[in-house]
C-alpha cells in the first residue's frame, strides 16, 4: 500500500448556485521516498489539493463532494482535529509559498522554529536550540544562528523562505508538501535547497510532493509528474516521458512557455537617464545601553552604474546581496551617500519636497502584485491615484480615459476598471501594477522581481509586454531578478552584486555566456546548466 492514496478527490467552495468546483475527481498515489511534481497555472487546483491533505481548507465554506485521502492506511477525511494536530508538522509538513504571510511577525525566528520541536518532540530549550542551529546550517542560513532573536521581517525574502523550510524539516516528516518552495530564492540557494530536499528524500525515505510552476525544478527533482488545469489532472507519467513526449495540448503549451528572445537594440541617440557613482548604504550596528555604534552592515558599498533611455540594466545576485536596497537608494527611498544623477539633474541632496515633482518620472513595479494593490480600491482608483497625487489627467472623465488607455496598453479590458484586485488572476494583477506606473509616462521603471510569483506562461507574456512598452515609450528599466532566464530575455547589460559590491558587469550575453568571476560562474551554472540529454548537449 502506498504511503498516501488519493482517490476521486473533489473540492468545492460555496453551494449551488454559486458553487466553485476547484478540484474535480483527481487520483494519485505517493510511495515512501518518492517525489511527485504537480504542475499547472494559477487556479488549476494544485494548492487546494495540497491543503486538502492536511485539512487546512476553510471548512465548511470548502467541502468535498467526493473522494478519499488515506495516509499510512488512516482515513484523513474522517480524522479528528486532535488526530490532525498530531500529524501536521510532525508526520506531514508543508512549506508555504508566501513566507512573510506564514511567519509570525511578533515572534523571533528561533522561537518559531523551536515551537514545532517543543510541541511534537518535547525537547528542552538547550536541545531545541541545538536542533534549530543544525537546521539553519542545513538550509544554507548558518549566519542566522547569531540572529535567532531577530524577527522575520528583518530578513530578505529568500532568507524567510529558508526559515520556513527549516521549520518544515524540523521533525524529519514522512511526507513534505512543498508549495512553490523556491519562488523567492536566488539560483544558488535554490540549487542548495533542491539538493538538500533530494538528499533528505533518499536519506530519510521522505516522500515529497512538489508544487511548482518552474518546469526546470520538476524535471530535476520529480520521479512522476501530474499536470493540472481547471481542477483536473490532464496528464500523468514519468518525468522524462512528460518532458520528451507530452501528449496533452496543455502540457505542450506549458513546456513551450519559457521566456524567449532578446531585447531590441538600444537607440543610437539614447541619452543617459540615470547615473550613480560610488553609492553606499551602510546600516549602523548599535549595542549597549547607550546604543553606541560598533560597526556597519554594508548593504551597498561603492556601487557605480549607468542607464540610458530604452535600456534595461539587470541587477542580479543572491538574497541579501543588496539588489533591492540599491534600487531604493537610486529612487531616493533609502538614505545613501555618493552621487546620483537622474535625467541630467543631481538628486542626492534634494529634499523630499524637491524630489516630489520627479517621482512621476521614476516608477516601481513590485514583486508581489497582490500585496502591492489595495484591496479596498477599484482598479480605476489604483491607477488613477498617481494622476491625482501629481495633479495630472484633468477632470474625472479625462482620467477615466487615461486609465482605460493604460489598461488597454498592458493587455487588459478597460471595461474591467471598476473591479477590485481579488477579481483578477496573478498575471492580470501584475499588469495592473504596470498600468499604475505607466499611466504617469515615466522615464525610468524599477522592476523588482516582477515575474517571480507568476506562472511560466504568464511570465512569457509579461516579458513580451515589457519589451513592447520599452520600444514604444523608450523606457529605461532597472530590472532586479534572481531568474536569470528572464534577465537574459530582457536585459541589455547586467550588474552582478555580492554583499553590496559589484563583482562583475557588462553586456548581458557576455556575462551570461562567458562570466569571468567565480561567483558569477556559480550563478550562471546554477541557473542554466541542466543535465545533458540523450544527445549529450547541455541545455541553455
Amino acid at each position: 500500500m502506498a504511503l498516501l492514496e488519493i482517490r476521486n478527490l473533489s473540492v468545492s467552495f460555496g453551494q449551488v448556485p454559486n458553487e466553485v468546483k476547484a478540484v474535480k475527481s483527481i487520483s494519485f498515489d505517493l510511495e515512501r521516498g518518492q517525489t511527485i511534481g504537480i504542475v499547472g497555472e494559477s487556479g488549476s487546483g494544485k494548492s487546494v489539493t495540497a491543503l486538502s491533505i492536511l485539512k487546512l481548507l476553510p471548512y465548511p465554506t470548502a467541502w468535498h463532494p467526493s473522494g478519499q485521502i488515506r495516509f499510512d492506511r488512516a482515513d484523513l477525511m474522517r480524522a479528528t482535529d486532535e488526530d490532525m494536530r498530531r500529524i501536521r508538522g510532525n508526520r506531514i509538513a508543508m512549506i508555504f509559498q508566501e513566507p512573510i504571510n506564514s511567519l509570525n511577525p511578533l515572534h523571533s525566528i528561533g522561537e518559531q522554529i523551536s515551537e514545532v520541536l517543543h510541541i511534537h518532540k518535547h525537547l528542552d530549550k538547550r536541545k531545541a536550540q541545538a536542533r534549530v542551529e543544525e537546521l539553519l546550517d542545513l538550509v544554507g542560513l548558518g549566519e542566522a544562528k547569531e540572529r535567532l532573536h531577530a524577527l522575520p521581517q528583518e530578513f530578505s525574502g529568500g532568507q524567510q523562505q529558508r526559515i520556513m523550510i527549516a521549520m518544515a524539516l524540523a521533525n524529519d516528516p514522512e511526507i513534505l508538501i512543498a508549495d512553490e518552495p523556491t519562488t523567492a530564492l536566488d539560483v544558488t540557494i535554490q540549487a542548495q535547497v533542491l539538493k538538500l530536499l533530494k538528499e533528505l528524500t533518499q536519506k530519510l525515505g521522505m516522500a515529497l510532493i512538489l508544487i511548482t510552476h518552474d518546469l526546470g525544478i520538476v524535471r530535476r527533482m520529480a520521479d512522476t509528474v501530474h499536470v493540472m488545469t481547471n481542477g483536473q489532472i490532464v496528464e500523468t507519467g514519468p518525468t522524462e516521458q512528460i518532458f520528451t513526449d507530452p501528449q496533452h495540448p496543455y502540457t505542450k503549451r506549458l513546456l513551450g512557455s519559457e521566456p524567449k528572445g532578446r531585447p531590441d537594440p538600444i537607440p543610437a541617440d539614447a541619452k543617459e537617464i540615470l547615473r550613480a557613482t560610488d553609492l553606499r548604504v551602510w546600516f549602523p550596528i548599535k549595542k549597549g545601553v547607550v546604543r553606541r555604534v560598533v560597526g556597519h552592515i554594508k548593504a551597498v558599498d561603492g556601487v557605480s552604474l549607468s542607464l540610458r533611455e530604452g535600456e534595461t540594466l539587470g541587477i542580479v545576485g543572491e538574497s541579501g546581496s543588496g539588489k533591492s536596497t540599491l534600487a531604493r537608494a537610486l529612487l531616493r527611498l533609502e538614505s545613501s551617500t555618493g552621487e546620483i544623477i537622474f535625467d541630467g539633474q543631481p538628486i542626492q541632496n534634494l529634499s523630499w519636497a524637491q524630489m516630489r515633482p520627479l517621482r512621476a518620472d521614476m516608477q516601481i513595479v513590485f514583486q508581489d502584485p497582490f500585496g502591492s494593490l489595495s484591496p479596498r480600491l477599484s482598479v480605476f482608483q489604483i491607477v488613477e491615484e498617481g494622476l491625482l497625487v501629481h495633479g495630472l489627467g484633468g477632470d474625472y472623465a479625462a482620467r477615466r480615459e487615461l486609465v482605460g488607455a493604460a489598461l488597454h496598453e498592458v493587455g487588459l479590458d478597460p471595461t474591467t476598471m471598476d473591479r477590485y484586485p481579488h477579481e483578477f488572476s496573478g498575471g492580470q494583477r501584475q499588469r495592473i501594477c504596470v498600468a499604475r506606473a505607466l499611466v504617469l509616462k515615466p522615464k525610468l521603471m524599477v522592476l523588482d522581481e516582477p515575474t517571480s510569483a507568476l506562472d511560466m506562461t504568464v511570465q512569457a507574456q509579461i516579458v513580451e509586454l515589457f519589451r513592447d512598452l520599452q520600444v514604444k515609450h523608450r523606457l529605461a528599466y532597472l530590472f532586479i531578478s534572481h531568474d536569470l532566464k528572464v534577465v537574459r530575455a530582457l536585459a541589455h547589460d547586467i550588474v552582478v552584486l555580492r554583499k553590496g559590491i559589484v563583482v562583475e558587469s557588462g553586456p548581458a550575453e557576455a556575462v551570461i555566456e562567458n562570466p569571468k568571476e567565480p561567483y558569477t560562474q556559480a550563478l550562471m551554472k546554477a541557473a542554466f546548466e541542466i543535465e545533458a540529454d540523450e544527445t549529450g548537449v547541455v541545455a541553455r
